[in-house]
């Protein structure tokens, strides 16, 4: 396995990071643990998931995964010190539970630490901006937290170019730890966010980069081709979306790299994702060990410069 430096943080990861906000969702705990074995056991090391993570299930409260994955390290099949995780804070958990003030940080990240079983947070991530607090105040809060050993480094989620230059600005003036990673929607359908400044900045400012909606809540899968394919699915609502010219055309470019390397199109997304230089890893996600095996050989694939080009043209 390939592993790859995560920016300035000193951790060392896979190429694919495992997208855990299927736990409590659509993994249940059973079958969470098989596929986060067989994850670790192909020689990945990295979990991403969130405080929030499921709160949009009825039924469940926030806190679902983080309770699973803590489940699952405490069985042992990994040694703690073997598997990074992340997790994140910011979004809502209830009323007057979101944001990023150094109280409400330093409450949840005891509550992250309760569900995950573990004595501390590999990195710990901003999940959203935060207009009402200065980012002097949040990183400050994360600087306690890694002095007290309860975190052992920090980044941010969703935050544009503008946003990002801010926090480094402000790191800098208050001599604290800025966001050394950033964790931003990034796929073969959805570019225009990150692609240009913010890429830009990452690489000049050596920040590793773990893209969520890496395969587009599955569209890029090549599963999801008419409005028919999606319904009564879970993501139903998250998919339709890309179900247009765009869309078409991105699927058409992956059948015709798949038919050039026989590659599944969930393979070459991840692939492409790979080789955009701005990229660390992408995250995504699994609920059977048959999807678990496009993320493993994803890893393990190169596109040519030509599928690249014409794959870059398509999401255009």
């Amino acid at each position: 396995m390939q592993m790859r430096k995560l920016g300035k943080t000193g951790l060392t990861i896979a190429p694919i990071v495992f997208g855990g906000n299927v736990f409590g969702w659509t993994a249940d705990e059973r079958t969470s643990f098989g596929i986060l074995d067989a994850f670790f056991d192909a020689g990945f090391n990295t979990i991403d998931t969130a405080d929030v993570y499921s709160r949009w299930v009825p039924g469940n409260k926030g806190g679902d995964s983080e309770e699973i994955i803590g489940k699952w390290l405490k069985q042992g099949h990994v040694a703690r010190d073997k598997a990074i995780i992340i997790t994140k804070v910011g979004s809502e958990m209830g009323p007057g539970m979101k944001g990023l003030k150094e109280s409400y940080i330093l409450k949840a990240v005891e509550d992250s630490l309760k569900r995950l079983q573990t004595d501390y947070i590999d990195l710990y991530l901003s999940h959203w901006p935060d207009p009402e607090t200065p980012h002097e105040e949040s990183l400050g809060a994360y600087a306690k937290l890694r002095q007290q050993g309860k975190i052992r480094a920090v980044g941010c989620s969703n935050l544009d170019a503008t946003q990002l230059q801010a926090s480094l600005d402000a790191a800098d003036k208050a001599g604290v730890q800025r966001y050394d990673v950033l964790q931003p929607e990034y796929n073969l359908y959805d570019r225009s966010s990150f692609e240009g400044p913010l890429a830009d900045l990452c690489l000049r400012e050596d920040i590793g980069v773990i893209t969520y909606f890496s395969l587009a809540s599955g569209f890029l899968s090549g599963k999801y081709r008419t409005k028919a394919d999606t319904e009564g699915k879970a993501r139903q609502d998250r998919v339709a979306k890309y179900l247009d010219d765009k869309g078409l055309r991105i699927l058409s470019a992956l059948d015709t790299v798949s038919k050039e390397t026989g590659a599944t199109a969930a393979e070459i997304s991840l692939a492409w994702l790979l080789q955009k230089k701005a990229v660390t890893a992408p995250i995504a996600s699994a609920t059977s060990l048959a999807q678990l095996e496009a993320l493993v050989k994803s890893a393990q694939l190169t596109l040519s410069p030509e599928a690249m080009s014409l794959l870059d043209k398509a999401g255009a």
